[in-house]
């Protein structure tokens, strides 16, 4: 009787033990992955030390993925079929298109476009227009009957070609036929007087033509900046070596992505990770100092709930539209 009791005590006991064990949380780790742009660009960089960010913030919990990615718009047709372990970086004005089913996203529309949020803002592509010191060049104007390199096919090369024309300098310029990625030597030999760049700032190569050529990067005034119909950014002093006054420039704001598909607690620690490592990026990479709660402006459509408790927390100020 005795032993039955026991056996029946212990055998109870044990129970007891493993329904607690089961009942206690496990420290799973979350795993995201985060779809950015070529290896080759800033961008890429940028998701990098984001996923580094992110494991360092969360003591390991949350294990960022970074995806190489041919560009925007394919990241933004990618959120039709990803998961909610997906993360994506794109300018706002690519989800609206898509939601609109409008220009590149024409009679590629869907439903799962309406299920994209946003989570945070992400330095923005800024247009530099670079001029050496040797051509004399301060302003647009003149820039004519020099040679400019454009670059093909990306962002800024597009971006560049439509502001000359804007700006009344279509078929005044020599466009030279280099590629971008030779833009500092042909400059410092001077192949080229100036080129045009869009990235987030500092730019790695308008920071090393400043040093070892001596550059002029070209302001726009706030009329130019009405007919580029962009955002107006301001580079500050100091920015690049031999620059005595801020720039004022253009930019495209870019924002990281996620969908509905998405849980709460996930969104809300990526989020508020983010922000509280952002100085450590910034100290880092230059390019995280220009992230600041005036970018949140730049987002136009709605955040995912988790990203709003965070902002709320925050004491960041969100218009109803992106509630």
């Amino acid at each position: 009787m005795h032993n039955r009791f026991k056996t029946a005590a212990t055998a109870i006991a044990l129970a007891a033990a493993v329904g607690f064990t089961a009942a206690a949380p496990a420290s799973a780790e979350t795993r995201v992955t985060y779809k950015s742009a070529k290896s080759t660009s800033s961008y890429y960089q940028m998701a990098v030390q984001i996923a580094e960010a992110m494991k360092a913030g969360t003591d390991g919990e949350v294990i960022v993925t970074v995806e190489e990615s041919q560009g925007s718009v394919q990241n933004v047709m990618e959120a039709k079929a990803r998961g909610g372990d997906y993360v994506f970086t794109t300018p706002p004005v690519l989800v609206k298109l898509a939601q609109g089913g409008k220009a590149m996203f024409e009679g590629k529309g869907d439903p799962k476009f309406d299920e994209i949020r946003a989570l945070f803002p992400i330095p923005s592509l800024t247009m530099h227009f670079v001029m050496s010191d040797k051509s004399g060049v301060t302003d647009f104007a003149g820039m004519e009957g020099k040679t400019i390199l454009l670059g093909k096919g990306s962002f800024g090369a597009k971006e560049g070609a439509k502001y000359l024309g804007l700006f009344g300098l279509e078929g005044k310029v020599n466009l030279a036929e280099i590629e971008l990625s030779n833009a500092v030597p042909a400059l410092k030999n001077g192949q080229i007087d100036g080129f045009v760049t869009a990235g987030s700032w500092p730019a790695p190569n308008v920071i090393e033509a400043a040093a070892t050529t001596g550059v002029t990067v070209l302001s726009l005034n706030d009329d130019q900046i009405a007919q580029t119909k962009r955002t107006k950014l301001v580079i500050p002093a100091g920015t690049y070596t031999g620059q005595t006054s801020d720039i004022t420039t253009t930019s495209l704001p870019v924002v990281a992505y996620t969908t509905t598909a998405m849980d709460e607690d996930t969104a809300y620690q990526l989020t508020k990770t983010y922000w509280e490592q952002k100085a450590k990026m910034g100290a880092a990479a230059a390019w995280w100092n220009g992230v600041d709660e005036g970018l949140m402006a730049n987002i136009i459509g709605k955040i995912h709930p988790g990203a709003v408790k965070y902002y709320k927390e925050a004491g960041m100020a969100l218009t109803d539209a992106q509630m």
